[in-house]
Protein backbone atom coordinates (compact mmCIF):
# COMPACT_ATOMS: atom_id res chain seq x y z
CA UNK A 1 0.00 0.00 0.00
CA UNK A 2 1.16 3.21 -0.81
CA UNK A 3 0.98 6.05 1.67
CA UNK A 4 -1.30 8.58 -0.54
CA UNK A 5 -3.77 5.04 -0.10
CA UNK A 6 -3.08 5.46 3.88
CA UNK A 7 -3.70 8.56 4.04
CA UNK A 8 -7.00 8.78 2.25
CA UNK A 9 -8.44 6.22 4.35
CA UNK A 10 -7.59 7.62 7.45
CA UNK A 11 -8.81 11.15 6.14
CA UNK A 12 -12.15 8.97 5.35
CA UNK A 13 -12.57 7.52 8.58
CA UNK A 14 -11.65 11.05 10.40
CA UNK A 15 -14.63 12.54 8.37
CA UNK A 16 -17.17 10.10 9.61
CA UNK A 17 -15.58 10.65 13.29
CA UNK A 18 -16.16 14.42 12.26
CA UNK A 19 -19.69 13.39 11.03
CA UNK A 20 -20.69 11.10 14.31
CA UNK A 21 -19.76 13.61 16.84
CA UNK A 22 -22.02 16.74 14.61
CA UNK A 23 -24.86 14.23 14.71
CA UNK A 24 -25.03 14.34 18.39
CA UNK A 25 -25.83 17.96 18.16
CA UNK A 26 -29.69 17.88 18.39
CA UNK A 27 -31.79 20.41 17.62
CA UNK A 28 -33.60 22.02 21.10
CA UNK A 29 -37.24 21.26 21.14
CA UNK A 30 -37.92 25.43 22.10
CA UNK A 31 -37.04 28.34 20.08
CA UNK A 32 -35.71 30.67 22.74
CA UNK A 33 -32.25 31.48 24.34
CA UNK A 34 -32.82 28.93 27.05
CA UNK A 35 -33.47 25.94 24.82
CA UNK A 36 -29.72 26.74 23.74
CA UNK A 37 -28.32 27.09 27.17
CA UNK A 38 -29.53 23.78 27.92
CA UNK A 39 -27.30 22.57 24.66
CA UNK A 40 -23.93 24.39 25.99
CA UNK A 41 -22.46 21.26 27.14
CA UNK A 42 -23.01 19.09 24.70
CA UNK A 43 -22.26 22.20 21.94
CA UNK A 44 -18.82 22.82 24.45
CA UNK A 45 -17.85 19.37 24.33
CA UNK A 46 -18.32 19.12 20.47
CA UNK A 47 -16.13 22.50 19.96
CA UNK A 48 -13.00 20.90 21.99
CA UNK A 49 -13.44 17.25 20.20
CA UNK A 50 -13.45 18.74 16.83
CA UNK A 51 -10.52 20.78 17.59
CA UNK A 52 -8.39 17.66 18.93
CA UNK A 53 -9.58 15.66 15.44
CA UNK A 54 -8.63 18.52 13.86
CA UNK A 55 -5.13 17.97 15.36
CA UNK A 56 -4.86 14.99 14.92
CA UNK A 57 -5.49 15.21 11.13
CA UNK A 58 -3.18 18.08 10.61
CA UNK A 59 -0.36 16.39 11.95
CA UNK A 60 -1.12 13.12 10.94
CA UNK A 61 -0.91 14.46 7.23
CA UNK A 62 2.20 16.21 7.72
CA UNK A 63 3.43 12.72 9.97
CA UNK A 64 2.71 10.59 6.55
CA UNK A 65 4.06 13.03 4.38
CA UNK A 66 7.62 13.10 6.02
CA UNK A 67 6.88 8.98 5.95
CA UNK A 68 9.11 7.51 2.60
CA UNK A 69 6.50 4.68 2.03
CA UNK A 70 4.32 2.63 4.37
CA UNK A 71 4.94 -1.18 5.87
CA UNK A 72 2.52 -3.71 7.97
CA UNK A 73 3.62 -2.15 11.36
CA UNK A 74 2.33 1.71 9.79
CA UNK A 75 -0.94 0.21 8.30
CA UNK A 76 -1.14 -1.72 11.94
CA UNK A 77 0.09 1.57 13.96
CA UNK A 78 -2.18 3.73 12.34
CA UNK A 79 -5.74 1.66 12.54
CA UNK A 80 -4.51 1.31 16.36
CA UNK A 81 -4.30 5.60 15.98
CA UNK A 82 -8.13 5.69 14.34
CA UNK A 83 -9.73 2.75 16.46
CA UNK A 84 -8.85 5.14 19.56
CA UNK A 85 -9.54 8.05 17.75
CA UNK A 86 -13.44 6.43 16.32
CA UNK A 87 -13.59 6.46 20.67
CA UNK A 88 -13.64 10.19 20.92
CA UNK A 89 -17.26 10.65 20.03
CA UNK A 90 -18.83 8.38 22.50
CA UNK A 91 -16.28 10.19 25.42
CA UNK A 92 -17.81 13.50 23.99
CA UNK A 93 -21.38 12.78 24.05
CA UNK A 94 -21.21 11.28 27.26
CA UNK A 95 -19.29 14.41 28.97
CA UNK A 96 -21.39 16.75 27.58
CA UNK A 97 -24.79 14.82 28.15
CA UNK A 98 -23.72 14.63 32.02
CA UNK A 99 -22.38 18.70 32.07
CA UNK A 100 -18.98 17.86 32.97
CA UNK A 101 -19.86 15.48 35.57
CA UNK A 102 -16.47 13.47 37.37
CA UNK A 103 -16.58 9.82 35.19
CA UNK A 104 -17.54 11.40 32.27
CA UNK A 105 -14.84 13.72 32.36
CA UNK A 106 -12.09 11.52 33.19
CA UNK A 107 -13.19 8.77 30.63
CA UNK A 108 -12.80 12.01 27.99
CA UNK A 109 -9.32 12.37 29.43
CA UNK A 110 -8.55 9.01 28.86
CA UNK A 111 -10.23 9.23 25.01
CA UNK A 112 -7.38 11.75 24.58
CA UNK A 113 -4.68 9.95 25.86
CA UNK A 114 -4.92 6.59 24.07
CA UNK A 115 -4.97 8.48 20.66
CA UNK A 116 -1.77 10.22 22.00
CA UNK A 117 -0.27 7.55 22.68
CA UNK A 118 -1.11 5.38 19.55
CA UNK A 119 -0.13 8.41 17.51
CA UNK A 120 3.46 8.14 18.94
CA UNK A 121 3.82 4.47 18.02
CA UNK A 122 2.74 5.28 14.66
CA UNK A 123 4.98 7.89 14.34
CA UNK A 124 8.14 5.37 15.99
CA UNK A 125 7.01 2.83 12.92
CA UNK A 126 7.05 5.49 10.67
CA UNK A 127 11.02 6.78 11.62
CA UNK A 128 12.12 3.18 12.05
CA UNK A 129 10.63 2.84 8.35
CA UNK A 130 12.88 5.81 6.72
CA UNK A 131 15.69 3.95 7.58
CA UNK A 132 18.88 6.25 7.41
CA UNK A 133 16.68 8.92 5.91
CA UNK A 134 17.09 10.77 9.10
CA UNK A 135 14.95 13.93 8.56
CA UNK A 136 11.74 12.85 10.21
CA UNK A 137 13.94 11.80 13.21
CA UNK A 138 15.45 14.95 13.52
CA UNK A 139 12.55 17.53 13.04
CA UNK A 140 10.94 15.94 15.93
CA UNK A 141 13.91 16.10 17.62
CA UNK A 142 13.06 15.79 22.19
CA UNK A 143 9.38 16.20 21.17
CA UNK A 144 8.75 17.75 24.44
CA UNK A 145 4.79 18.32 23.49
CA UNK A 146 4.72 14.72 22.26
CA UNK A 147 5.92 13.85 25.88
CA UNK A 148 4.20 16.03 27.84
CA UNK A 149 0.68 15.35 26.83
CA UNK A 150 0.59 11.78 27.81
CA UNK A 151 1.07 13.91 31.77
CA UNK A 152 -1.42 16.56 31.12
CA UNK A 153 -3.40 13.90 29.83
CA UNK A 154 -3.44 11.77 33.19
CA UNK A 155 -3.42 15.00 34.98
CA UNK A 156 -6.28 16.27 33.69
CA UNK A 157 -8.06 12.41 34.06
CA UNK A 158 -6.83 12.77 38.02
CA UNK A 159 -8.25 16.55 38.19
CA UNK A 160 -11.30 15.53 37.16
CA UNK A 161 -12.27 13.67 40.10
CA UNK A 162 -11.47 16.55 42.69
CA UNK A 163 -12.83 18.68 40.35
CA UNK A 164 -14.17 18.34 36.58
CA UNK A 165 -13.99 21.89 35.91
CA UNK A 166 -9.92 21.23 36.33
CA UNK A 167 -9.47 18.31 34.24
CA UNK A 168 -11.49 20.21 31.73
CA UNK A 169 -9.31 23.27 31.82
CA UNK A 170 -5.93 20.88 31.36
CA UNK A 171 -7.89 19.66 28.01
CA UNK A 172 -8.05 23.31 27.02
CA UNK A 173 -4.20 23.59 28.06
CA UNK A 174 -3.94 20.77 26.03
CA UNK A 175 -5.73 21.98 22.92
CA UNK A 176 -4.37 24.96 23.05
CA UNK A 177 -0.80 23.50 23.35
CA UNK A 178 -1.36 21.53 20.26
CA UNK A 179 -3.68 24.26 18.64
CA UNK A 180 -0.75 25.93 16.69
CA UNK A 181 0.68 23.55 14.00
CA UNK A 182 3.51 21.50 14.37
CA UNK A 183 5.72 23.01 11.94
CA UNK A 184 8.89 20.88 12.96
CA UNK A 185 8.16 18.20 10.33
CA UNK A 186 7.41 20.81 7.88
CA UNK A 187 10.95 23.34 8.12
CA UNK A 188 13.21 20.01 8.34
CA UNK A 189 11.24 18.43 4.59
CA UNK A 190 11.63 21.59 3.53
CA UNK A 191 15.17 22.15 4.41
CA UNK A 192 16.57 18.69 3.39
Amino acid sequence: MNKERLNAFSDGVIAIIITIMVLELKVPHGADWQSLTGLLPIFLSYVLSFIFVGIYWNNHHHLLHASRGVNGAIMWANIHLLFWLSLIPFATGWMGENHFAELPTAVYGAALLMPGLAYNILQICIVRNNGEDRTLANALGRDVKGKLSPLLCLAGIGLSFVDPRLGCAVYVLLALMWFVPDRRIEKSIRHS
